[in-house]
């Protein structure tokens, strides 16, 4: 299960949604979440799932590593989707049995709402898949700029978020060496109560959070031998610039949430 977790995780390559701006992609990336919260019809929400599997085709996303990443989240899905199911008050009751109750209304809310969960977590792993870590960062600090001004730690807050990208992975393997190490001293974390099995994380997560300080430690201090001093006066190897590619993009998510509010406001 944990291997089944993707984010942070990135597939290099040369295609055309790797060479967008990071700045173009995180922009893209809020008008997405925006579309997908506005549309409430179901050509909607399959003009925004066109529109994720269009990237993920530019960008040879394979389905299966997005499918794999969608499995750590199935309990939250399902619980997600009974919520809106069986409480949802409404009329239009389509089954009924003592005290459960089903509703075309709940219904349509489960789905929807699952449909969200799914476009919305597939539309934020297509931004790790297809930046770097680094990138991003270099691209939240120059659209976060202004705030300078405000006295907002804007570098500092996008390098905290760019070790956290960059750590998820690792923090997953590590996590499950540790559960293979103690599975291997007989130690049972699949079965019992709820109540045994989370005790029987306990020898897991002390570990875990002992080799993550370590690390912190160990980068703060090959930081500090490297003279880091913060981003003021700091030089990059790659300047961000926006080209032709990125007005495209812009355009077409533009485009994207036009339909989607045309839409709303139309019914269909």
């Amino acid at each position: 299960m944990l291997k089944d977790i993707t984010l942070g995780q990135y597939f290099p390559g040369d295609t055309v949604v790797h060479r967008l701006d990071p700045r173009t992609k995180l922009i893209l990336t809020v008008v997405y979440i925006v579309a997908l919260f506005t549309a409430n019809t179901w050509l909607g929400y399959a003009l925004v799932l066109a529109a994720l599997l269009s990237v993920a085709a530019l960008g040879r996303i394979p389905p299966k590593a997005m499918l794999r990443g969608m499995k750590p989240l199935v309990f939250i899905i399902v619980f997600t989707g009974i919520l809106n199911l069986f409480f949802t008050a409404a009329d239009d009751v389509i089954f009924q049995w003592r005290f459960i109750k089903i509703t075309g209304t709940g219904l349509r809310n489960a789905v929807s709402m699952i449909l969200r969960v799914l476009l919305l977590v597939s539309g934020t792993f297509l931004l790790t898949y297809t930046t770097s870590p680094l990138a991003i960062t270099d691209g939240m600090e120059r659209l976060l700029t202004p705030l300078k001004r405000l006295r907002v730690p804007v570098y500092e807050l996008s390098l905290m978020m760019s070790i956290a990208l960059r750590f998820i992975p690792t923090l997953i393997e590590e996590t499950d060496r540790i559960m293979s190490a103690q599975k291997a001293r007989g130690a049972d974390m699949e079965t019992g109560s709820l109540i045994q099995r989370a005790k029987a994380l306990l020898p897991l997560l002390i570990p875990l959070f002992v080799s993550a300080f370590r690390r912190a430690d160990e980068l703060a201090t090959a930081m500090e031998c490297r003279c880091y001093n913060g981003g003021e006066g700091r030089t990059r190897m790659k300047t961000l610039h926006m080209e032709r590619r990125d007005l495209i993009a812009f355009l077409l998510g533009a485009a994207l949430l036009a339909g989607v509010i045309a839409l709303r406001r139309l019914g269909i």
